[in-house]
């Protein structure tokens, strides 16, 4: 089985959206990690696998995001990663992989053989702790097309934390002329440590395998602070203010650093509407700015994506704070909302919050 970032996101998203209403949270992390700024929800499953109520009723209306998800993830060729051979001259085989594998980023890895393969079989037996092996993503690097292309895998059998990633390989490769593969790992969804056992049939009816290699996978360390779960926002009211904090606590910078806002709300057939919510941000050297909140398409909620307010890449140590605040015009209707916040890189969130309010009219 072949995998794709993206069916491995909306897993990681679905099992995300069961810690509130599965149509709101689902919704709202579609369009906050994965299409903020698009106006339009994709269909995400549910944790039972089904799509959520509001998503299946759009028919159609979700084949744009797929589309433009399709095109935004489609493979380009990609410069040549500098070569990676591992090991000493007495391994058949050998692998390499950094001892630090961030949320989000991609790790390099490698293979280096220094025997002759034909039409063998290269495997990585990997073992997850704190996540599931279903939420690694590895990939090699072909020459022929310069372009990275997943690798098949076999994931779960009652076991979710082990995982087999599978390469065909043929090499004219001797200890003083070795081959080396180049591959690149990601962990899409929780911090934790990865086990990789690498092996390789060599066509010949001989297996050979290689020493363990281990990585710890971290995240930046993200905090919430000024929202409680029993927070009550009047009509026409004053703001509530809430900062999200960002450290970047890992070895290696975080590119294309994100953060984003949704809300959800209905009371007797009145949806919350981006109108209905004032969310502001304070800028340096701007003071608050205005952060437009768009409507969910075919989904009954909206999005925000909340502005940069630290240096691209986030270098190690440094921090980006988002410091925010909400208010309520009166045109709201009286409800509960389902609100919260992410952070991550790309499009993989590596930081997911409910913030819940109320709605009162006074």
């Amino acid at each position: 089985m072949t995998r794709t970032v993206q069916q491995v996101q909306r897993s990681v998203r679905a099992r995300r959206a069961a810690a509130g209403s599965a149509a709101a949270v689902a919704a709202g992390l579609a369009l906050v990690v994965g299409a903020a700024g698009t106006g339009q929800a994709a269909a995400l499953p549910t944790e039972s696998g089904a799509q959520s109520p509001s998503a299946a009723s759009c028919g159609a209306a979700t084949a744009a995001p797929k589309a433009t998800a399709a095109a935004r993830t489609a493979p380009v060729p990609e410069a040549a990663p500098a070569p990676g051979i591992t090991g000493s001259a007495a391994q058949k085989i050998s692998y390499g992989l950094g001892a630090e594998a961030p949320v989000g980023l991609w790790t390099s890895s490698s293979v280096t053989l220094r025997m002759p393969v034909s039409q063998g079989t290269v495997s990585l037996d990997v073992t997850t702790r704190g996540f599931s092996a279903a939420s690694l993503e590895i990939q090699r690097y072909v020459p022929t097309t310069h372009r990275w292309v997943d690798l098949d895998s076999s994931i779960g059998g009652g076991l979710p934390d082990k995982g087999t990633f599978t390469f065909p390989v043929s090499a004219a490769a001797s200890p003083g002329h070795p081959a080396s593969v180049a591959l690149r790992v990601k962990d899409l969804d929780r911090p934790g440590r990865l086990s990789v056992a690498a092996s390789v049939k060599d066509g010949h009816g001989h297996t050979y395998r290689a020493p363990v290699r281990n990585a710890v996978v971290d995240q930046p360390t993200t905090t919430l602070s000024g929202w409680s779960g029993g927070t009550v926002l009047v009509r026409g009211g004053a703001a509530k203010e809430f900062t999200l904090k960002v450290k970047n606590t890992t070895r290696r910078a975080y590119p294309a650093l994100n953060a984003g806002y949704f809300a959800y709300g209905q009371s007797n057939g009145h949806t919350l509407a981006p109108k209905d919510l004032k969310l502001q941000q304070y800028v340096p050297g701007r003071g608050w700015q205005r952060v437009s909140l768009l409507p969910g398409g075919c989904d009954p909620g909206m999005s925000a994506a909340l502005i940069p307010t630290a240096k691209s890449p986030l270098a190690p140590g440094a921090t980006a704070v988002y410091r925010m605040r909400l208010a309520v015009a009166g045109s709201a209707p009286a409800t509960k909302v389902e609100a919260g916040v992410s952070a991550g890189t790309g499009d993989t969130s590596f930081f997911y919050r409910t913030l819940p309010f109320v709605i009162r009219a006074r």
